[in-house]
């Protein structure tokens, strides 16, 4: 390989004789016929050039000791188009046509071999004589044929004006032009064109194409263009190097600008410095605010320190963050709250529809604070199944009360450091949720919605529900410590109000510290309602049409709640909405003149079949309703028993029943096989019986303590072989000595047995009370027995007779 130039020293030496006693041979001298070979890489060597040339000391140590050894120093150059590698080429990779040179200076070195290549004259390989290193050629010189004085001179100029250029734009190329000039004439027209070749950074296989070619004129011809595209590519380069000098000094003139108007400014006293700055900046923020007295403090001290800190400390950006956050925090600003109940009935029923009794518990919690003008001490939990109206709930307390709203989910948290924040020693450390609450309501004493809290998390970080324990409890959250802020922050101004699907998953102490009011799904007259005053109508909003171009009958509205959105909630029946009005509005850009109305009939082209069909209450022998509560709401269940065979006594149980079913089921067999006489059957029907008792949908995982007078009733229904009164649906846990126990979820209960228009009940007498509570619309219609003992469950299903206990609303 060839390196770009060569030392002083060589150029010195270049002008005299070699230590040889040998003067510089001229191309037209006479030159040996046989020479030595030596591959080239990159780019071929021309008569012109005089470089210097490195290659491996192996294998090319012997080329170069014979070539050492001959009189004339004369060695071949052959371009290799291909990358350098350690071994030597094969004789067919290298070029025919190379550049004879006499070598000066060699040196070994480092497992290198140096020398100066002064070019001589090119020549063309005639014979080889040793095709393995050291490469043995006999070689000719070919001859210049004559050209045309006047045509010759044209491209001599043009090839010296490119030089010309070229010199102007690269002055690197001034030491190739005095060592050529040293050598030859400026109208030595074919060392010239080589010359011009050599000073471009053509591709090797272009310069070999130009060594290759003889004659003077076709070589200048193929010149020219490869110096025209170095000018250009010189050209581009230039422009390129004096737009960035002018953006460097640009901005190295505007900075200079900057700094003088800096220190001119400080001398005046019109401006300060950034740390100045930042230092009045927050006294001024904390001027506006009253924080308390540790919380100053606690300010003065950081502000001392954040003023002595040079501003590339790390500790400066820490201390500066602080402040930032402590300064942006409401201190002593609170909102004024609106205790006026009348208002607040209006916001709540504008923003729901039914939900009258946790309306009410709103407004009583409302006129609670209204009386003693203040509203802390209490959080609220609202539990109900999903879609009923918790989050918006919370939203609507907000607007009655005039108070800033914040809502963050807890769902999946498993970082106390989301609640408490962190150290600030950490990196990128923030205060918790709370403080941000705070910082973005600007006053202390917004609404804050945990939602979700039942979904809560835990891991090796910690436990964000042990960490609400200090947050929720309205004796401790007056000294609530963020982990960041290092101080004591007063959240017993805050109205904190929780959500979640059930109580299950909620720890103890957390669940004790918060007032509950439960949210029951919603029957089909209170969707009704809700679909046309606010789902119907958000949508259309959304949609940007207008009532009078889409509207759906109120059948049509009852017929989409009872077979596509029976759920408890209001989030399925909205996306059925929605899809109506989707395909509606495929319809009026077919036809904008034509308005769309929706009846009963077309539902089936706008929501396909109906999910669920209405359902016959089951009856018969052994078939009986019972009534089920689940995150979803309430439901009924219907539990079948059945006699198998009569060779054996068993018992067998289905339905993926929980472990406390299966004791209500077993508890239900042991009393119904001990009391068969009592209540008229065979007493000696299950010694000789295999029973069988399931519940419907087995892949449905069921648990509970309130199907225990259900499945009695089944059982003793087979038995007696007698089958029960039908439209009947009971809920209630059950004894060895027939005692009829309360359960839980009963307003759930009665929204399912209403919406399958069953209304003759039996439910346990502890759970009168919480039937009388319910409202009057759902109480209205439904024929209720309570029952203290079996006995009254099975006067309603069997004996047909009034007991002392039921009532009729």
């Amino acid at each position: 390989m060839m390196t770009d130039d060569a030392t002083d020293e060589t150029m010195e030496y270049i002008g005299r004789e070699d230590r040889g006693g040998h003067s510089l041979a001229l191309p037209q001298q006479s030159l040996p016929r046989r020479i030595y070979l030596l591959p080239v890489y990159n780019r071929p060597f021309f008569p012109a050039q005089v470089q210097a040339v490195v290659v491996n000391q192996a294998p090319w140590h012997e080329t170069i000791k014979r070539v050492s050894e001959t009189d004339h120093y004369i060695l071949g150059l052959c371009f290799v188009d291909g990358e350098p590698n350690e071994d030597a080429p094969d004789s067919d990779e290298l070029s025919t046509m190379g550049c004879a040179v006499r070598i000066h200076h060699a040196q070994e070195e480092g497992g290198k071999i140096q020398f100066i290549a002064q070019g001589l004259q090119r020549f063309r390989i005639a014979q080889w004589l040793r095709r393995k290193p050291p490469f043995l050629v006999e070689v000719e010189y070919p001859e210049e044929p004559d050209e045309e004085p006047d045509e010759l001179r044209a491209y001599t100029l043009s090839i010296i004006s490119a030089i010309k250029d070229l010199l102007r734009s690269n002055p690197l190329y001034g030491e190739d032009v005095k060592q050529y000039l040293s050598r030859f004439g400026p109208d030595d027209s074919s060392p010239l064109a080589d010359f011009g070749a050599s000073m471009t950074s053509a591709e090797g296989h272009a310069l070999q194409d130009v060594l290759n070619t003889v004659p003077l004129l076709r070589r200048m011809e193929k010149v020219l263009p490869l110096m025209r595209k170095e000018q250009e590519v010189a050209r581009l380069q230039a422009e390129i190097n004096e737009e960035v000098n002018e953006k460097v000094q640009q901005h190295q003139r505007e900075f200079f600008l900057r700094e003088q108007l800096k220190v001119i400014q400080r001398e005046l006293g019109m401006a300060k410095d950034d740390k100045t700055a930042d230092v009045e900046r927050f006294q001024e923020r904390m001027a506006e605010l009253a924080p308390p007295e540790h919380i100053q403090e606690r300010f003065d001290d950081e502000i001392q320190k954040l003023s002595v800190l040079e501003q590339g400390s790390p500790e400066y950006g820490v201390t500066r963050n602080y402040l930032d956050w402590l300064t942006q925090i409401p201190w002593g600003r609170y909102s004024e709250d609106h205790f006026n109940l009348a208002e607040a009935r209006r916001v709540l029923d504008r923003d729901h529809d039914g939900l009258d009794d946790v309306k009410s518990r709103i407004v009583e919690f409302l006129a609670e604070g209204a009386y003693r003008q203040e509203i802390s001490g209490s959080i609220i939990l609202l539990v109900g199944p999903p879609g009923v109206g918790k989050t918006s709930i919370g939203r609507s307390v907000a607007d009655a009360l005039g108070r800033q709203f914040y809502r963050f989910s807890l769902g999946g948290m498993r970082d106390e450091a989301e609640i408490k924040g962190h150290r600030r020693t950490y990196i990128g450390a923030m205060p918790g949720k709370l403080v941000q609450a705070l910082k973005e309501c600007e006053v202390s004493n917004p609404v804050i919605m945990l939602d979700e809290i039942d979904k809560i998390g835990a891991s090796f970080q910690g436990d964000p529900a042990s960490a609400l324990l200090e947050t929720l409890d309205p004796e401790q959250n007056r000294e609530f410590l963020d982990h960041y802020l290092d101080a004591r922050l007063d959240l017993s101004k805050v109205l904190f109000i929780c959500t979640a699907n059930q109580l299950d998953t909620i720890p103890r102490p957390l669940l004790d510290r918060m007032d509950m009011i439960r949210l029951s799904g919603y029957i089909t007259e209170e969707k009704v309602v809700i679909a046309k005053h606010h789902l119907l109508p958000r949508l259309l909003k959304r949609s940007g049409l207008l009532k009078k171009q889409l509207n759906i009958t109120d059948a049509a509205l009852r017929q989409i709640i009872e077979g596509y959105a029976r759920e408890a909630g209001v989030r399925n029946l909205e996306k059925q909405l929605h899809r109506i009005v989707r395909k509606g509005i495929v319809k009026l850009l077919e036809s904008p003149d034509t308005p769309i109305k929706v009846g009963v009939n077309d539902l089936s082209d706008y929501l396909g079949q109906p999910a669920f069909r209405k359902e016959k209450s089951l009856s018969g022998i052994g078939v009986v309703s019972g009534l089920a509560w689940t995150a979803m709401g309430g439901a009924t269940l219907n539990v079948e028993a059945s006699r198998i065979h009569s060779t054996q006594r068993g018992f067998r149980l289905t339905g993926q029943l929980g472990d406390v079913m299966k004791e209500s089921a077993e508890i239900a067999y042991s009393y119904v096989s001990s009391n068969l006489k009592r209540f008229k059957g065979d007493p000696t029907f299950f010694d000789k019986s295999f029973v069988h008792l399931h519940v419907p949908e087995g892949a449905t995982p069921k648990d509970g303590p309130s199907a225990g007078i259900t499945m009695a009733t089944a059982l003793l229904s087979i038995a007696r072989k007698e089958t029960p009164r039908a439209n009947v649906a009971m809920t209630g846990e059950l004894t060895l000595t027939g005692q009829v126990l309360p359960v839980g979820g009963i307003r759930e209960k009665v929204i399912a047995a209403r919406r399958q228009r069953i209304n003759t009940l039996v439910l346990p007498e502890g759970n009168r009370g919480d039937f009388e509570e319910l409202p009057d619309y759902l109480r209205e219609g439904l024929e209720v027995h309570f029952a203290k003992r079996y006995q009254d469950v099975y006067n309603v299903c069997f004996a047909h007779q009034p007991k002392q206990g039921a009532s009729v609303h």
